[in-house]
């Protein structure tokens, strides 16, 4: 019997999601803009759900297997990617250092886990100059896209093969699975552009921008390209097909994720079903856009999962969380071979000044 919680930091929220034996008892959102200005809230949430086994803590771009009292500068510097200076520029990551601080002081059992690229099923080609390949919140949604697979079909984990399409708030991710386990995937910053992200960066124009502020990866997504940077995609959906300015963002996003699914099949060749997440895929405008155009590679449909106030990813770490505490989804951890994730993200960089970047960060972070 196991009593855990998955965290997913999102842009737009903290989602928890609590199982214990395999059910859930905690199902909950707090704003991220909340949790930015004062952490203690997250805190106060975790410890209210005492005695825990153990925590998925929000884990950023991926962190093999990393207790908190094992947290330290290094690790805060792989877990954002961002320079100290510039920490305080961008509200989510803002009070990400003091939140860790209070984890550790919380002595409650957290643990942060690999993103995508640091999972060992995926060739070493493949992450060749990748970074973010899928953040470990999209790896998450990825698990329940594999276990939501397997229930629905009545198969084995290791029969499961999918494209996962994780359209999330601001980012978008596609995801390959095949025999259960991860074979590829494109992040949000190195596939199509998100609701307020642009994607991946042409090279001529990162040359160009010289050295750019981290925000700019939160700019030029399909909000941008329609010239109203603060809309909400529910307000975007209610007004598509009225505004010039606003199909052309639409198209870029919706275009950019079929792109995305269309490389991955040369990856999974014979996907059983593409699967729809995140907050996009509950308009129903956008999922019923995308699952008639991505209908041509496989049947289409949206993932089902165990809660429903917490997102995708969230449900996704609780399962994790179950699974390495011995608990339902052991096997489930098993089949996709999560424990062997290791490295960090800056292993697989071939490019000129890789070296220096590696030294600079990874020793004195």
């Amino acid at each position: 019997m196991s009593r855990v919680i998955g965290i997913d930091p999102g842009t737009v929220s903290f989602d928890l999601c609590g199982l214990e034996d395999g059910e859930v008892f905690l199902d909950t959102s707090i704003p991220s803009a909340e949790v930015a200005a004062n952490p203690q809230v997250l805190i106060d949430t975790l410890l209210s759900a005492r005695p825990l086994d153990l925590i998925i803590g929000p884990s950023g771009y991926g962190l093999p297997w990393v207790r908190i009292e094992d947290f330290g500068a290094r690790e805060l510097f792989l877990f954002i990617l961002v320079d100290e200076k510039e920490r305080g520029r961008i509200s989510v990551l803002s009070g990400m250092s003091k939140m860790i601080k209070l984890m550790k002081e919380s002595k409650l059992p957290i643990l942060f886990m690999p993103g995508v690229i640091h999972l060992s099923t995926i060739p070493a080609h493949r992450k060749a100059n990748k970074i973010d390949m899928g953040t470990a919140d999209k790896l998450c949604c990825t698990v329940l896209a594999v276990f939501d697979q397997a229930r629905y079909h009545r198969i084995p984990y290791d029969e499961t093969s999918l494209i996962l399409v994780e359209v999330g708030g601001a980012y978008t991710a596609v995801i390959a699975v095949e025999g259960g386990q991860i074979m590829d995937g494109l992040g949000g910053t190195t596939g199509g552009p998100g609701f307020y992200s642009l994607g991946m960066i042409d090279g001529e124009l990162a040359y160009l921008l010289g050295s750019f502020h981290k925000e700019v990866l939160f700019s030029g997504g399909a909000a941008h390209i329609a010239g109203q940077p603060d809309l909400s995609p529910e307000e975007a959906a209610h007004l598509f097909g009225a505004d010039e300015h606003l199909n052309r963002g639409w198209e870029a996003l919706i275009e950019g994720v079929v792109k995305g699914v269309a490389a991955e099949m040369t990856v999974v060749t014979s996907s059983r079903e593409v699967l729809l997440s995140g907050r996009l895929c509950r308009i129903p405008s956008i999922r019923d856009e995308l699952t008639r155009r991505l209908g041509r590679f496989a049947p289409v449909r949206r993932v089902t999962g165990i809660a429903e106030v917490a997102k995708e990813a969230a449900q996704g770490a609780a399962l994790v969380a179950d699974g390495l505490a011995g608990g339902q989804f052991t096997d489930l951890v098993q089949a996709m071979r999560l424990r062997e994730a290791q490295g960090t993200v800056l292993d697989y960089l071939h490019i000129q000044g890789a070296e220096e970047l590696k030294r600079r960060y990874l020793s004195s972070a």
